[in-house]
């Protein structure tokens, strides 16, 4: 999975991607400091996978991982090229989902490109250069297809739908907002438009906010992600750079101290899972322990095939033991002796946490 991280200038958005990546990315107070995209690749934290380690001691620990790709600040212009608006955009075309940082608080010495600080015509701002370009790729299509549309029904509904889609976006509004049913949006993904992505807003606040459930910048970006069906979630990019040098034990005390129940990387995954609808099962023994993300709703043979096209082109079955289950009880052989592992066939839908032995012949 890949997350491109967009903003502003000077928003706090390499600030947060170096804490969430520790990958160091420049951070300076003046515009496009970030020209090529930095690229991190983040474990994902799950405490059941640091549980199964304990018991099994294995040879390998491995977790999921996500890849965090941080984008030079947009300008108002982008979608023209203004600034070094067309080649982030291609950057952006490439990532699954988008994590939009957003600047929530106020800060005399962090020059803002536009003079003040407000989330709502923040947002709106790169949100409308995306549109534009989106609007452009739609334009060179539709122009496409409208000399095939005369001889072609299949062409010609297509034409039609994109030129509602153009509307939409004329009006404002991301592609994400459109109104489609499964065939239409199967055409609308194919177009590789940007607002088609997934958002999740990040409201970056000052460390005197922490805690502050009346900051008005922060309540006016959950509005617009509501809008928008988009996730939001607050963070301060600066405490989550303090955060990533700490030692685990020390990060759990320094949280606590904060009155902050999870780290703002914890927050952002999880909300990065809901959206996607993502999820994860393990595999656990004296070789490896290893966590595997997949789709909601995936069957047990797409879910082998994840590990090796093996085990998917030969499936027999799927030997699954519940997570809470195993622990409980220490091994899977007593598992087995409880008749607390379950023998799943070609139909059985994955759930989060399952801790499977796949069995398959090739």
């Amino acid at each position: 999975m890949k997350l491109g991280v967009i903003g502003l200038p000077n928003v706090g958005k390499s600030t947060l991607f170096n804490a969430i990546t520790q990958a160091g990315a420049q951070a300076a107070n003046y515009p496009f400091c970030t020209i090529e995209p930095n690229v991190g690749v983040v474990a994902v934290p799950d405490k059941r996978l640091d549980v199964l380690a304990e018991m099994y001691h294995p040879e390998k620990y491995t977790p999921t991982t996500i890849e965090f790709v941080d984008i030079a600040g947009l300008v108002r212009g982008a979608s023209r090229g203004e600034g070094l608006g067309n080649k982030f955009l291609s950057h952006i075309r490439e990532v699954d989902a988008v994590v939009h940082v957003v600047r929530c608080f106020e800060d005399g010495n962090v020059v803002h490109v536009d003079g003040s600080i407000d989330p709502v015509r923040d947002a709106e701002t790169v949100n409308l250069e995306l549109i534009f370009a989106d609007m452009d790729t739609l334009q060179k299509r539709i122009d496409k297809n409208a000399r095939l549309a005369k001889a072609d029904k299949k062409v010609a509904a297509e034409v039609e739908l994109l030129q509602r889609l153009y509307e939409h976006l004329e009006s404002g509004k991301p592609v994400r907002t459109f109104q489609a049913d499964k065939e239409e949006r199967e055409v609308i993904h194919s177009c590789f438009l940007l607002t088609d992505k997934p958002v999740i807003y990040v409201a970056n606040i000052a460390e005197d906010d922490i805690g502050n459930d009346d900051n008005p910048y922060v309540k006016a970006l959950y509005g617009v992600a509501e809008k928008e069906g988009a996730g939001c979630l607050t963070v301060c990019a600066r405490i989550e750079e303090e955060i990533a040098e700490l030692e685990p034990a020390e990060k759990q005390e320094y949280l606590q101290e904060l009155g902050i129940e999870e780290s703002g990387l914890d927050k952002l995954i999880a909300t990065c899972y809901d959206l996607l609808g993502l999820m994860s099962f393990l595999t656990a023994g004296p070789k490896e322990v290893r966590a595997w993300t997949i789709q909601k709703g995936t069957k047990a043979p797409q879910a082998a095939g994840k590990i090796h096209t093996d085990f998917e082109r030969g499936f027999i079955r799927a030997e699954v033991v519940n997570f809470d289950d195993l622990v409980a009880n220490g091994t899977m052989q007593a598992c087995k002796d409880k008749g607390l592992i379950r023998s799943e066939g070609k139909d059985y839908v994955m759930r989060d946490g399952d801790v499977v032995v796949f069995r398959f012949n090739v």
